[in-house]
C-alpha cells in the first residue's frame, strides 16, 4: 500500500447556515494523481483550502505528512505550503510582472538562491511548459491557456511534492486543454509529485487520474480508480457523471412550496428555514 500522503477524518465544515462537508474522510496516497469531481457548490475548492491550512474544519482532523494542518503555527504552515504548488482556476498570474518575473517570484520569497541560478530555474520551468520564448511578455499579451501553462511553471518553481490544480481546464479550447493535459500528466512523471485535480470536465481529468472522489452535499458518492467509477451504477453518481439536469441532487435550491410563496401578498424572500 502507498504511502498516504493527506488524510482527512470526519471532516465538518459549515458556511454560515450551508453545509459544505458532513463527516468527509478520504486518503490520498504519495505520488498518486487524484481528481475531485461534484456539482458546482460541493466544496471542492474548499477542500484544497482544507489541505493548505488556509481555513480550518469545524470538526475533524486534516494530515498533511502526518501533520495535524489546525495545530501547525504560521511558520509551520509556511514551511508546509512551501512543498504545495498551486494552479488557480484564474492562473492569478501578477499583471504588472513579466512572465520570466511571475515564474521567479516564488523562488526569491522562499529561497536566498543567487540570482544566476534564479534565472536558469525559471528558463528550466519556462522551457518545460514550451514558453521559454514569452518570458519578456505581460501575461496580459498571452492567451487563456498560455497564461495557465504560465501559472503551472510558477507552481512547479520550487519542485514541490504536492501540486493541487484548481479547475485547470475551465474556459480552454480543445487544443489548449490538451496541451494542459499533457503537461500536467509530464509534470507528474517527471518530477514524481502528487497531484490533486479539482475539475468538472469528467474526460480529461480521468484520464490523468489514478484515483477519483466525486462529492455532492457534503459527503462522498462515489470514489474508485476512474474504470470503477465510471461503472458504478448508483443514481446519484451517474447524475453527475451523465450530466443529468435532474435526479437525487435536485435542480432547485430549497425552497417553500411555490404556490404558496406567490400567492402569499407581503411574504419576503427568503422566510424559508433550512433547520
Amino acid at each position: 500500500m502507498s504511502e498516504e500522503l493527506i488524510v482527512l477524518e470526519n471532516v465538518v465544515y459549515r458556511r454560515g447556515r450551508k453545509r459544505i462537508f458532513e463527516g468527509l474522510s478520504l486518503h490520498i496516497p504519495v505520488g498518486k494523481t487524484v481528481s475531485i469531481m461534484g456539482p458546482s457548490g460541493t466544496g471542492k475548492t474548499t477542500l484544497l483550502r482544507l489541505i493548505g491550512g488556509h481555513i480550518q474544519p469545524d470538526r475533524g482532523r486534516v494530515f498533511v505528512r502526518g501533520r495535524d494542518v489546525s495545530r501547525l503555527n504560521r511558520q509551520e504552515l509556511f514551511e508546509l505550503r512551501r512543498d504545495m504548488g498551486m494552479l488557480f482556476q484564474s492562473g492569478a498570474l501578477f499583471s504588472d510582472l513579466t512572465v520570466f518575473e511571475n515564474v521567479a517570484f516564488p523562488l526569491r520569497v522562499h529561497t536566498d538562491l543567487s540570482e544566476d541560478m534564479v534565472r536558469d530555474l525559471v528558463l528550466i520551468k519556462l522551457q518545460a511548459v514550451g514558453l521559454r520564448g514569452a518570458s519578456g511578455l505581460s501575461p496580459g499579451e498571452l492567451s487563456g491557456g498560455m497564461q495557465r501553462r504560465v501559472a503551472l511553471a510558477r507552481a512547479m518553481a520550487l519542485d514541490p511534492s504536492l501540486v493541487m490544480y484548481d479547475e485547470p481546464f475551465a474556459g480552454l479550447d480543445p487544443i489548449a486543454m490538451g496541451v494542459i493535459v499533457k503537461l500536467i500528466r509530464e509534470m507528474a512523471d517527471v518530477f514524481e509529485t502528487t497531484n490533486i485535480i479539482v475539475s468538472h470536465d469528467i474526460r480529461e481529468a480521468s484520464s490523468i487520474s489514478d484515483y477519483i472522489y466525486v462529492l455532492a452535499d457534503g459527503r462522498l458518492i462515489g470514489e474508485g480508480e476512474p474504470s470503477v467509477v465510471e461503472q458504478n451504477e448508483s443514481p446519484r453518481l451517474r447524475q453527475f457523471m451523465d450530466g443529468l439536469p435532474d435526479g437525487p441532487v435536485p435542480f432547485h435550491y430549497p425552497a417553500p412550496n411555490y404556490e404558496e410563496e406567490l400567492l402569499t401578498p407581503g411574504r419576503k424572500p427568503g422566510w424559508f428555514s433550512f433547520e
